[in-house]
């Protein structure tokens, strides 16, 4: 069950307000001390991405970076609260994913302070599925802001952004292209299963067909009961060979889960796994995303002979 962080927002937003009122917080919207803009990510995975776009003229961090760490149930500090309010541009998933990161910024807001909730960008809210690092479309969406983002705060940088844009979507992201054309054109259509939602965007997107009942993932990623019928569902799945690779996130390995993967191996379906945040911690996007993406075209060519 995931943990809620709810109990420990209220004291850090207490504090937020308390080094306000001492003039300590710090969203001017002018250069920082580096002379580079200073953005701030509540997700590492979306850091990489803001990071490799701003290259040398911003300096991005990241609040979750441990590969341990569930962000679902994430509970903030009062140093999280300080380096969001001192951030001049600050970048949230949204769609319920990291309330705790909206409500800090809320906390000691800023009229110069740029904030990107992708949700909010995509048109989704609370409800959807909130992992859409794991959408390409996505993705190239995010992308799109994030430089627009920077050249509405640095204008005067506006081709040096456009430079590394370029960079990043011909040469960062090649592999990571690659693998979903090849993977798509290879594998289209072969039956999956997977332990939750975090999957479904990227599943999609490669046209596999998935099986396991959304209803199934979505539990296991909120933290909720998984009900009786999907249990089943999702058991015979594996024990009948329905599926031809199990995929499941290590990050949040249940006993549900647990169950399903000793289910797998007994039939010998495949096994791949996927994580939220980056793993490690010290990849970027695209290789983190790489890595995945080959184990993935593993277990399908081992389940299928392709």
């Amino acid at each position: 069950m995931r943990r809620s962080w709810w109990l420990t927002v209220p004291v850090v937003v207490a504090l937020l307000g308390a080094l306000a009122g001492c003039g300590s917080s710090a969203g001017s919207g002018g250069d920082g001390p580096s002379g580079r803009l200073q953005v701030v990510a509540a997700e590492n995975f979306w850091g990489s991405i803001a990071g490799q776009l701003g290259g040398s003229k911003v300096s991005v961090r990241s609040i979750i970076v441990n590969p341990e760490t569930d962000p679902h149930s994430y509970e903030p500090t009062a140093a999280d609260g300080v380096v969001l309010a001192r951030s001049q541009m600050a970048i949230v998933n949204g769609i319920g994913y990291d309330r705790w990161a909206s409500q800090l910024l809320a906390a000691d807001p800023s009229s110069s302070r740029v904030v990107l909730n992708v949700g909010n960008l995509l048109g989704l809210s609370e409800g959807d599925n909130p992992h859409q690092w794991y959408s390409p479309t996505s993705v190239r969406r995010v992308i799109d802001q994030i430089v627009a983002d920077y050249k509405r705060l640095d204008p005067k940088d506006d081709a040096y952004f456009e430079r590394q844009r370029t960079a990043f979507e011909s040469r960062g992201l090649a592999g990571y292209d690659r693998l979903i054309a090849q993977i798509r054109a290879r594998y289209a259509g072969v039956p999956v299963g997977y332990s939750e939602s975090i999957f479904q965007p990227l599943g999609q997107a490669l046209g596999l067909r998935l099986l396991t009942p959304y209803s199934f993932a979505k539990a296991i990623a909120e933290g909720t009961d998984v009900s009786a019928s999907d249990k089943q569902t999702v058991d015979a799945q594996a024990q009948q060979h329905m599926i031809r690779v199990w995929v499941y996130n290590s990050q949040n390995a249940t006993p549900d889960v647990q169950r399903v993967n000793q289910l797998a191996r007994a039939a010998h379906i495949p096994i791949t796994t996927i994580t939220e945040t980056l793993s490690p911690a010290s990849a970027s996007f695209e290789q983190w995303q790489v890595a995945e993406l080959q184990s993935l075209e593993r277990a399908l060519h081992r389940a299928t002979g392709r």
